[in-house]
């Protein structure tokens, strides 16, 4: 029986360790296997596609259109951006793209700003996918019974349940109508609860519908990293219409708000494998002949206006056309001139700081020289001792070293400030990055170097000094008091007399005059 009891736990150990080592066995068999499926699976081809979309800084025509959409309602095109609706009273408008959409997969990405004063904004903007194109109506500026999907971005707490402002995913098979009554959350397929109004940025939405899956992204707005995105919500199994409209409407009710889209940019998406179909196979020759000759007319026109301006302007023939961008070199330039000005103003501080402590210390001299000049004469008639004559005759010469070295420090920040104008000169009209300039620039470094030095130099030396401890500058005698104690109090008790006799005056004419009604 001993032996049998000592062996039972032995065997329990080798059993245990047998156990762990299958479970690490199959878990690592697992991990492999998901890490595998998941490095497997490939992101789509996206392709952008300029028909259906727009963003600044030439959104809009000079005759006010959008290239490839059309607007309506109160919407307001302009070259940065579409102002949807603007921040008035029952206002509705609308942007829709002029060309049926027939991608099987696509993606979406929205670039908008919501501002309003309130605190509560309404009524919201809407992103369409529809069969047709839905002008005007009621469900935020577009047309209900709508068949295809809206992505609402709802302002206004229409059931008062405090779920505002919220993203709500409604979708229609054209025979349903929108729930303005609960803001649509009856037939929400998807909803989250994000604050986009009055964002320090503008707020980004990334919808993608792939492999009839809809997803939507929101970037709040908080940060300018474009893809900064958080997850919003996911439908899967979403069957949308082979053909359809993109589509962006706002409105406002009682409350407003501006509804401004920075951008609308579409991608289509073509699986991993698959060779995305040629952009000449979706311009028919017609349409390509059209744009052509649109082309060579705008390019005739800019010739005629080219040869006019030539004519009107004979002097600019031949000069070349400065760029309006900055070039690297110029970026460089620029910056070291913003910091040899910033030295300069700083040089500029110190010197006229320099000169009030200079003012200060002539003061003192001079008050110092006074008290001397009066012990002097106390010397003569032999009133002043061995001991403060000493204690004087140090505190002056500290004074005087003082004045000393603050003058030359003045004298070396004033040359500094002589050599930094001269280096700007010479930067403005010769060029920067030459070998004079970075000479100029040692030569400042140096003189920056003797300063902080002589400045050193200065506290120790006062610091060392045990005279300025012991004796201090003469203080200004009291001023005599002109008024007494007696004198205010008599003031005060007149004054109050005279106050009463005005308070009983006043009180008997008005008596006297209510008599007569």
């Amino acid at each position: 029986m001993a032996v049998s009891i000592s062996q039972r736990p032995a065997a329990n150990a080798r059993v245990l360790t047998f156990t762990f080592l299958t479970a690490l066995i199959l878990h690592r068999s697992v991990a492999d296997i998901a890490s595998g499926a998941s490095t497997s699976v490939e992101p789509p081809h996206r392709r952008f596609e300029y028909k259906y979309s727009f963003k600044g800084p030439h959104l809009s025509q000079t005759d006010g259109s959008i290239p490839f959409w059309i607007h309506t309602g109160n919407a307001i095109p302009s070259a940065d951006q579409v102002r949807i609706t603007p921040s008035l009273r029952s206002q509705k408008g609308s942007v829709w793209t002029k060309n049926r959409v027939n991608f099987e997969h696509w993606e979406a990405e929205v670039t908008f700003r919501v501002s309003g004063r309130g605190r509560m904004g309404a009524d919201g903007l809407a992103v369409w996918f529809t069969a047709e194109q839905g002008l005007d109506g009621p469900v935020y500026g577009a047309a209900d019974k709508w068949d295809g999907i809206g992505i609402f971005f709802d302002s206004f707490d229409n059931d008062a349940k405090k779920n505002n402002p919220a993203i709500i995913v409604v979708g229609n098979n054209g025979n349903l109508v929108y729930d303005h009554q609960n803001d649509g959350t009856t037939q929400a397929l998807g909803t989250c609860l994000r604050d986009f109004r009055n964002k320090p940025y503008p707020v980004r939405a990334k919808i993608t519908y792939y492999k009839k899956t809809m997803t939507v992204m929101i970037n709040n707005g908080f940060t300018p990293d474009r893809d900064d995105y958080e997850f919003c919500t996911k439908i899967d199994n979403m069957n949308l219409p082979s053909e359809g409209f993109f589509g962006i409407s706002a409105a406002t009710g009682g409350l407003a708000d501006d509804h401004d889209v920075l951008s609308f940019l579409l991608f289509r998406l073509t699986e991993p494998g698959q060779q995305p179909p040629p952009p000449e196979s979706e311009m028919p020759k017609e349409e390509k002949d059209k744009y052509q000759e649109e082309f060579q007319n705008f390019q005739q026109e800019l010739d005629k206006k080219k040869e006019e301006f030539q004519k009107e302007h004979p002097d600019v023939q031949g000069e070349p056309i400065e760029d309006m961008y900055e070039s690297v070199n110029d970026r460089e330039i620029r910056q070291v001139f913003e910091g040899q000005n910033r030295i300069h103003l700083e040089i500029k501080q110190l010197h006229r700081q320099l000169a009030m402590i200079l003012d200060e210390q002539r003061r003192y001299v001079s008050v110092i020289t006074d008290e001397v000049a009066k012990k002097g004469t106390n010397v003569e008639s032999g009133q002043l001792d061995s001991a403060g004559q000493q204690q004087l005759g140090s505190i002056l010469a500290s004074q005087h070293d003082v004045l000393k070295n603050l003058n030359e420090l003045r004298i070396s920040f004033h040359e500094s400030l002589k050599q930094i104008g001269s280096a700007q000169h010479q930067g403005n009209a010769v060029g920067m990055g030459t070998y004079e300039t970075i000479q100029h620039f040692n030569d400042i470094k140096e003189h920056l170097h003797v300063v902080k030095r002589d400045v050193g130099q200065l506290v120790q030396r006062n610091s060392q000094n045990p005279g300025e401890k012991v004796v201090k500058c003469p203080e200004v005698p009291p001023m005599p008091s002109c008024l007494s104690t007696i004198h205010f109090v008599i003031f005060i008790v007149v004054q109050s007399v005279l106050f009463f006799c005005y308070i009983m005056y006043k009180s008997q004419q008005e008596a006297a005059a209510k008599k007569f009604f």
